[in-house]
């Protein structure tokens, strides 16, 4: 039985994991979940609780949340690309830059966009002013701690880059990168070229209509 992935195109945590099951060319069938959608959304929380997406299934197990899934197709069904190296404090700055990623970049940019789904008269300015403050403070984050690496976290592409694409992809969209990112700016294009991160760009493109900040888009993702 192939593993499954229960996901959305449009979804940032869901292009993490299949940029991961890309990079190394994972045999897998994609389910696409309407969360908005009562009865669907129930029957998608009978396979775990949160149902929040992605969600990963090999046979009887399932698997949650990105970081764990990425780390399970690392173990179960390995590739020619390690995602997690095997030296520990190696592997321990993966999981690092996994985590600034995910808490430091994508939280908030997904928070931003959470506001843009509300009216105009709905939405807190407060919480529109933080989230992109945020967004400063990790960008020069990145910028003052990526030094000559080509990868977040060394020469190999990891898990790190597989939350680095998507989180910086949406992110650039509600704050741009400053002059100032010039490596952070490189690091991205660095990103979009791998065939793993722009197919997912592809494959969202019909459903890019959908996205609250789709006037943003670059005229490149747009194909």
């Amino acid at each position: 039985m192939p593993l499954t992935l229960h996901s959305h195109p449009l979804s940032s945590y869901c292009w993490k994991v299949l940029i991961a099951l890309h990079e190394n060319g994972t045999p897998f069938e994609t389910r696409h979940v309407n969360l908005g959608d009562p009865a669907e959304r129930a029957a998608y929380a009978g396979l775990w609780p949160t149902a929040k997406i992605p969600l990963l299934v090999d046979g009887e197990r399932v698997v949650p949340e990105t970081s764990i899934q990425i780390e399970y197709l690392d173990h179960h069904h390995p590739g020619r690309l390690r995602l997690l190296p095997e030296d520990f404090d190696a592997r321990l700055q993966v999981r690092l830059w996994d985590r600034i990623f995910d808490l430091h970049v994508m939280t908030p940019m997904q928070r931003f966009i959470a506001q843009q789904l509300r009216t105009q008269a709905e939405r807190d300015a407060a919480t529109l002013t933080a989230t992109v403050n945020d967004l400063g403070m990790a960008y020069d984050l990145i910028e003052s701690r990526l030094g000559e690496r080509t990868w977040a976290a060394g020469d190999a592409f990891t898990m790190a880059d597989c939350a680095a694409a998507p989180a910086l992809f949406y992110a650039a969209i509600v704050r741009p990168f400053a002059p100032g990112h010039q490596k952070l700016a490189a690091y991205f294009e660095r990103l979009l070229a791998r065939p793993s991160v722009w197919r997912c760009i592809v494959e969202a493109r019909p459903f890019f209509q959908y996205y609250p900040l789709r006037h943003a888009l670059p005229a490149r993702f747009l194909g």
